[in-house]
């Protein structure tokens, strides 16, 4: 029995009205966050390091960092990123127009998401999924930045599709499939195609609901229609520069293959587990709930057959995975919430409303401190905490401005609205709580982003960094300088480093310095130290030579 066949389904009734309330939800949980702030640290200032160096004139083969070879991903992102600043560059800073991207990456997930879940769960399942998918607090921030994760995200979500019309389209069904495995291969490496296609080769053998010709059919289309996506950037990568394919060739595919990796599959796997447990809230304990409480009822249906395999699969190549970060996880959340909204209904009457209601008044008291720790920072009171927090007050100051203030106003009463007139049922749990993180994100945004972005921006570095430098300086040395620093003395500062890591011989002028090293020894005098604000561990120190 599906979703759609169950009492409390068959009385639900996709509106008009309903959809347009769905979108709005989703416009202004994507939208805040979108532009308005530098390149945060580190991964997406490194990010755009990449996609600055694409509008510098550099290559499209080869992603560079400042001036070096990066081959930490394929530059399907980078460059699409490239496309939107040079599209929008004349009305947005050009880190903003870049970041544009992600929001396109993101409306053709959810789009694909929607779909899947419509074509297995039925038609009204499609917006409780997005509205589920939304609601992850592992999403929230990283959904707004700058990360080939998030074009990554787009190619699993239209692979998912894909599965969803294979047994009944099989040649639409086996395109999606390699498509949305080669778009996430173009944006993060080898772990979408490895787990679509693990996933595709274990379904028929597991669950009967696989075993058909018109499947079997799917997998030769998309095992025929993946080629292309596979071999045209590495094609390009060799013939370009055969040793930075081998290079790639081994960072990116044999050391992330079990028995090659360096790493600790067990460790590895207890720490996403520990991780999902926060950052796949709320769909990971819905999903669980379905596979408890439904048992063979719901492995008997093919979304909650599809997202476990799937994400069994991609937990397995991440276990393998080195430098493992939490962004890395985020595919995970797409299968998770494929299997939650396949079992939403099955939740007892307490049980989603102990979700909805802890959804609300979690959400509502971190407003509250939204909006005090917003008048704290402008004026210091209440007294009780200036004691405590006067060097988050003296590091970087909050300026008032009316509008931020009247839009989250605007923003809090539609949240008492929106709460206010969603309806009875278990969806009403999954859209109050991705409601209120909507509230949350959006109030930070708009009260607080300008202080935010003191404490995550590297602009401040780089142009204390090149106020000390003169108009024309010889080259600049640097040891221990790691990627979203370097990106970002280029971009805010025009600054290029040649690293000693690379070349130990180079006879600079300057040496910047990160991290507690030693000083450089005689000869050398040093003429600026600092870092970004609150920020003790990472140190920048600027040495010239001195005459003598």
């Amino acid at each position: 029995m599906t979703a759609a066949q169950t009492g409390d389904e068959a009385a639900y009734v996709l509106t008009p009205a309903k959809a347009w309330l769905y979108v709005a939800l989703v416009a202004a949980w994507l939208l805040p966050g979108l532009v308005g702030h530098d390149p945060w640290k580190p991964d997406e200032a490194e990010t755009f390091g990449l996609v600055y160096s694409i509008l510098q004139g550099g290559s499209w083969v080869v992603p560079t960092l400042a001036g070096e070879p990066f081959l930490e991903a394929p530059p399907l992102f980078p460059l699409t990123a490239a496309l939107f600043a040079r599209l929008a560059g004349g009305w947005l800073p050009l880190h903003d127009a870049a970041r544009l991207a992600t929001g396109f990456f993101l409306v053709v997930a959810l789009l694909f998401l929607r779909l899947a879940a419509r074509r297995f769960l039925g038609h009204a399942q499609g917006w409780i999924a997005i509205i589920a998918f939304i609601g992850c607090l592992g999403l929230l921030v990283r959904g707004h930045l700058m990360l080939p994760e998030i074009a990554e995200l787009a190619g699993l979500a239209m692979a998912v599709y894909g599965f969803a019309l294979a047994c009944k389209h099989p040649t639409a069904g086996g395109v999606l499939i390699a498509s949305g495995a080669g778009v996430g291969f173009l944006a993060n490496g080898t772990l979408a195609p490895l787990a679509v296609g693990t996933c595709a080769a274990l379904l028929p053998a597991l669950f009967r609901d696989w075993r058909s010709r018109a499947y079997a059919t799917a997998l030769a289309v998309a095992l025929l229609a993946s080629a292309p996506w596979l071999a045209a950037w590495p094609a390009a990568l060799y013939q370009h520069s055969p040793a930075l394919f081998q290079k790639w060739l081994a960072d990116q595919v044999w050391e992330t293959l079990p028995g090659l990796s360096p790493v600790s599959p067990t460790a590895q796997l207890w720490s996403i587990l520990k991780t999902l447990i926060w950052t796949a809230w709320p769909v990971l304990p819905i999903a669980a709930w379905t596979l408890w409480h439904g048992r063979a009822q719901a492995l008997a249906q093919p979304a909650v057959q599809l997202g476990l395999v799937l994400a069994a699969t991609l937990l397995l190549f991440l276990a393998f995975m080195p430098g493992l970060g939490e962004s890395e996880m985020l595919p995970l959340l797409l299968p998770l919430t494929l299997v939650a909204a396949a079992g939403l209904h099955t939740l007892r009457r307490g049980e989603a409303a102990f979700l909805d209601w802890f959804g609300i008044m979690t959400f509502g008291l971190l407003a509250v401190l939204l909006y005090l720790g917003w008048l704290h920072l402008l004026t210091g009171h209440p007294e009780s905490l200036a004691r405590r927090s006067r060097f988050l007050r003296a590091s970087v100051v909050l300026e008032f401005e009316w509008w931020a203030l009247a839009i989250a106003a605007v923003i809090t009463l539609g949240w008492i609205a929106f709460v206010w007139r969603v309806g009875l049922g278990n969806r009403r749990a999954v859209i109050n709580w991705a409601a209120g993180v909507t509230l949350v994100w959006a109030l930070a945004i708009t009260l607080l982003l300008s202080w935010v972005d003191g404490f995550k921006s590297y602009r401040p570095v780089a142009l204390a960094v090149k106020k000390q430098l003169p108009a024309r300086h010889g080259c600049i040395a640097s040891r221990g300088l790691t990627e979203a620093p370097r990106a970002m003395l280029h971009y805010f500062g025009g600054i290029l480093t040649q690293r000693l890591e690379a070349k130990p011989d180079a006879g600079c002028e300057y040496l910047l310095v990160q991290g507690p090293q030693e000083a450089p020894g005689a000869g050398w005098k040093k003429l600026w130290e600092g870092g970004r604000p609150l920020e003790k561990a990472e140190r920048f120190r600027l040495y010239g030579r001195t005459n003598g």
